[in-house]
């Protein structure tokens, strides 16, 4: 459960009026189970962390400036709970602060790009369960994956529905602005059961001469019955990739939790049999608003001059796992 805190260490030196204006929240998710990989050379049982949801610590927190105006900050570290340490730098999730009033919401710092934003939508299986999108569909990001350092971030405020995203990513080479540049954008439209979203990637490399661009096109529809999920993406890495990626998912509820499935096909355009699939599902139960229990299962086919996730072309990797995640 996610607690404001009213932090006496951090603020017991602020005076009660700007006492009343100001929170900070504590929150996190702790997601680990068991899962087993085959990849057609070798097979492994394992524990992970973070297999629907990455486990985390956050911290963020509001200011009300007054006019309309408040400040914002978000600072969040991934853990490893099946090992009790961190991922690499302090808060290599989220680190960002900004200003949020009328006109929209900037911030600056280490952040989600509009591609992975639109991925969370339009995936029944999140981030990390074993049919996620991103084994097989890029997300948009550059060296920071889809993640973004040293961003400037731009949500508009929403308006019947639609609503806007633009992110710049400084390289921070020195001579020349477009080495490491990372561009990002989307546009969507949310209104009762229908959600459309259209998001684009652009991610210079050292060179700043050659670029990978991603767009996507996808959208959700809740019947009630049943939520469906569809995106398509085109991926381009300069002269050397070219691929179409399409997904088809389905989420339905049942008793304490819902089933999940999903369908993704990959087709490379420059190259002979090189294509990919895979199938998916999973189901996940309620114990309470914020401890879950999950499973799922999938299967990623590759022809025979494609080796996503497997060591030699051609193979097929089968991921399935069953674990608990719990969110304060």
């Amino acid at each position: 459960m996610k607690k404001t805190l009213v932090a006496l260490a951090v603020f017991g030196a602020m005076s009660g009026a700007a006492f009343g204006q100001s929170s900070v929240d504590v929150y996190g998710i702790v997601d680990v189970g068991l899962a087993n990989e085959n990849n057609g050379t070798s097979s492994v049982t394992r524990m992970d962390s973070g297999n629907v949801y990455g486990s985390r610590l956050g911290f963020r927190g509001t200011e009300d400036l007054g006019g309309g105006m408040s400040a914002l900050f978000t600072l969040e570290t991934g853990l490893n709970v099946d090992t009790g340490t961190g991922q690499g730098p302090l808060f290599n999730r989220q680190s960002f602060v900004g200003l949020k009033g009328s006109a929209g919401t900037v911030t600056l710092g280490r952040q989600y790009t509009p591609m992975f934003r639109a991925q969370l939508a339009y995936d029944p299986f999140f981030t990390g369960f074993a049919g996620n999108a991103g084994r097989m569909m890029s997300n948009g990001g550059g060296p920071s994956g889809p993640r973004t350092d040293n961003s400037i971030f731009y949500v508009t405020p929403t308006v019947s529905g639609f609503e806007g995203q633009l992110l710049y990513g400084l390289g921070e080479q020195a001579g020349d602005n477009s080495k490491l540049r990372e561009i990002g954008a989307a546009v969507g439209y949310a209104n009762g059961p229908l959600g459309v979203k259209l998001a684009y990637h652009n991610a210079n490399d050292a060179t700043g001469i050659t670029s990978a661009k991603n767009t996507n096109l996808s959208g959700t529809y809740d019947f009630v019955a049943a939520k469906v999920y569809a995106a398509y993406q085109i991926n381009k890495t300069g002269s050397t990739l070219d691929t179409r990626d399409g997904l088809i998912g389905v989420s339905v509820p049942f008793g304490a939790g819902k089933f999940i499935a999903s369908y993704i096909r990959k087709n490379d355009r420059m190259h002979t049999d090189a294509n990919a699939s895979q199938i998916a599902a999973g189901y996940i139960y309620g114990l309470s608003k914020r401890t879950d229990l999950y499973t799922s299962i999938s299967s990623l086919n590759n022809d025979s001059a494609s080796s996503i996730r497997v060591p030699a072309a051609g193979s097929t990797d089968r991921l399935f796992n069953v674990g608990i995640s719990h969110k304060f």
